[in-house]
């Protein structure tokens, strides 16, 4: 959607919501790897393992990107290129939404915070999507979702896992 893997150095990534987890931390490392200016912003107790900000930092560092760990939305997604968000429930912590629908207000993606970051900006979520607890329906639905391709794009790569699972010995 912006020109390939060619295209990554330089571009601004935004992702809100549970900062803490596998998500944050693949965009944290993959991101800097790629030399993009990479932004996290969570509530306090939700934040990214220093460690591995640590970790992406130097590594963003040595690639010509950057690293952003804050508690502001706004801050993060402003002029991005992507926004992304994960579930706010994870299965088995069903349990814990109410107290994550309290901790994380603020931190859903909505049109208001989408109309911050630059103009063409894209939005993906790796789904399932809980419309209007992580994101409102005008978002994931409208023009600048792109969460079916992402979708369609995991399943490649997960039949090519299953292929190459099947061919080992």
């Amino acid at each position: 959607h912006r020109g390939g893997v060619d295209a990554l150095p330089g571009k601004t990534i935004a992702y809100l919501g549970d900062s803490a987890n596998n998500m944050a931390n693949s965009y944290l490392l993959g991101g800097a790897t790629a030399g993009m200016n990479v932004r996290i912003a969570g509530p306090f107790g939700y934040l990214p393992d220093p460690a591995i900000v640590a970790d992406a930092e130097r590594i963003a560092a040595e690639n010509g990107g950057s690293i952003l760990v804050t508690t502001d939305p706004r801050e993060a997604v402003a002029d991005a290129d992507c926004i992304f968000t994960d579930t706010w429930v994870s299965m088995g912590k069903e349990e814990e939404k109410a107290a994550r629908l309290r901790d994380f207000d603020g931190y859903k993606v909505t049109s208001e915070l989408m109309a911050l970051a630059d103009d063409d900006a894209i939005f993906l979520h790796c789904l399932p999507a809980d419309r209007g607890y992580e994101v409102d329906a005008d978002v994931i639905d409208g023009p600048q979702s792109v969460v079916w391709d992402e979708a369609e794009n995991r399943l490649h790569a997960q039949k090519a896992l299953l292929v190459w699972l099947l061919r080992q010995d």
